[in-house]
C-alpha cells in the first residue's frame, strides 16, 4: 500500500487555546488509488494535506504517525521532510494559481526546483517538454512570468512541476474551485492521467463539491469537524451514503434534469461546531436528524462492510 496513517492528530495554535483541526485521521491509501477527499469547508481536509509534506506554524503535531511506501514520514521534523518533498509526496496547493513566484520566469522556477532536489536541469528538460504537450502547454510557458498565464494556463503549469519528480502521492488541493466547469473537467482528466501513465503513485483529491469525485476517484473519504465519519468505493458511498452527514451532502447536490419545483435542494441545516472545544461524542450530533443519546459518546470508525468503513451509532446498530 502506498500510504497508511495511524491517529494523525494536527492543531493549530491559537491565543485562546488549540484548534483541533485533524482528529484521530486513520486510513490506508493503496498504489495506483485516487482517493477523494470531501466536506464542507473548515472541515480538516487541507489540514490533512499540509500536515503530509509541510507542517508549520500555527500547526502542531500532536500524535500520530504516517508511512509512505513503507517508510515512515517525519512529518514533525521540518528539515528531515525536506528530502521527501517532490520526490516521495507533492502538493498541488489550494490556490495553486497564484502559487508561483510572480517575479521570476517559469522556466527559472522549475531549474531552482530540480537543482534544490540535487538534480541537473538538462535530465529533466526533454521530460519537462513531454509533460507540457500533455497538458496543452507550448513550450514558451518557459520564458513566460505566471501573469502571462490565464488561470487555466497557470493550474497545468502548477500541475506539471508538483509532479515533475514522479512522487509516489500526489495531493491536489481544492484545485478546481477557481475554474469554469470545461476546465475544471480538463484538470480532472489530466490529473487521472497522469496516475495511469504512472507519473504518480496515489492521488487525494481534494474538494468540498463532492460531485467532482464521480468521475474520477476511486474510493471517497467524507470528513466533518476534523474527523473521518465515512470512506468507501465511489460507487458504494454515493449509491448507499449511510452516514446521515454524507446522505444530506449528497442530497444537497442538483440533480440533471430535475426541476426546481418539483424537487427542491435542501441545504444542511445548522454550522458546523467551533474546533476550539468541540462538542463530547459525535461532532455532527448537533445538526443530525437521527440524534440518540448514545451519539454522547464518540462513535468508532469502524468498517461495517468491506471497504466501507463509518463513524455512527445508528449505522453500527442497523447494520448489526
Amino acid at each position: 500500500m502506498a500510504l497508511k496513517t495511524d491517529d494523525l492528530r494536527v492543531y493549530y495554535q491559537t491565543l485562546k487555546g488549540d484548534v483541533k483541526a485533524l482528529d484521530g485521521a486513520s486510513f490506508t491509501l493503496e498504489d495506483g488509488e485516487i482517493m477523494g477527499l470531501a466536506g464542507e469547508s473548515g472541515c480538516g481536509k487541507s489540514t490533512l494535506a499540509k500536515s503530509l509534506i509541510l507542517l508549520k506554524p500555527p500547526m502542531k503535531y500532536v500524535e500520530g504517525r504516517v508511512r509512505l511506501d513503507g517508510e515512515e514520514l517525519p512529518i514533525w521534523d521540518d528539515e528531515k521532510m525536506n528530502s521527501f518533498r517532490y520526490k516521495n509526496v507533492s502538493i498541488i496547493p489550494q490556490y495553486a494559481m497564484n502559487a508561483m513566484n510572480p517575479t521570476r520566469k517559469i522556466g527559472k522556477m522549475v531549474k531552482e526546483l530540480l537543482k534544490s532536489r540535487g538534480i541537473s536541469p538538462g535530465e529533466k528538460r526533454d521530460e519537462l517538454e513531454h509533460r507540457l504537450d500533455l497538458v496543452d502547454l507550448t513550450r514558451d510557458v518557459l520564458s513566460m512570468y505566471p501573469i502571462e498565464l490565464s488561470g487555466g494556463m497557470k493550474q497545468r503549469m502548477v500541475m506539471v512541476i508538483s509532479s515533475l519528480l514522479d512522487p509516489s502521492l500526489l495531493m491536489a488541493d481544492e484545485i478546481t474551485s477557481a475554474l469554469d466547469v470545461s476546465t475544471q473537467k480538463a484538470v480532472s482528466e489530466m490529473l487521472v492521467e497522469f496516475r495511469d501513465k504512472d507519473f504518480i503513485k496515489s492521488l487525494i483529491f481534494i474538494t468540498h463539491d463532492i460531485s467532482i469525485l464521480y468521475q474520477i476517484a476511486d474510493s471517497i473519504t467524507v470528513m466533518y469537524a476534523g474527523k473521518l465519519v465515512e470512506r468507501a468505493p465511489t460507487e458504494e458511498i454515493t449509491g448507499r451514503p449511510l452516514h446521515p452527514y454524507t446522505k444530506l451532502l449528497i442530497s444537497s447536490l442538483p440533480k440533471i434534469g430535475a426541476k426546481y419545483t418539483e424537487e427542491k435542494l435542501e441545504g444542511i441545516p445548522g454550522k458546523p461546531p467551533e474546533l476550539l472545544e468541540p462538542p463530547e461524542g459525535c461532532r455532527f450530533k448537533n445538526r443530525c436528524p437521527k440524534k440518540e443519546e448514545e451519539c454522547d459518546e464518540e462513535p468508532p470508525f469502524r468498517e461495517v462492510s468491506p471497504g466501507h468503513k463509518v463513524a455512527c451509532w445508528k449505522v453500527k446498530k442497523d447494520v448489526s
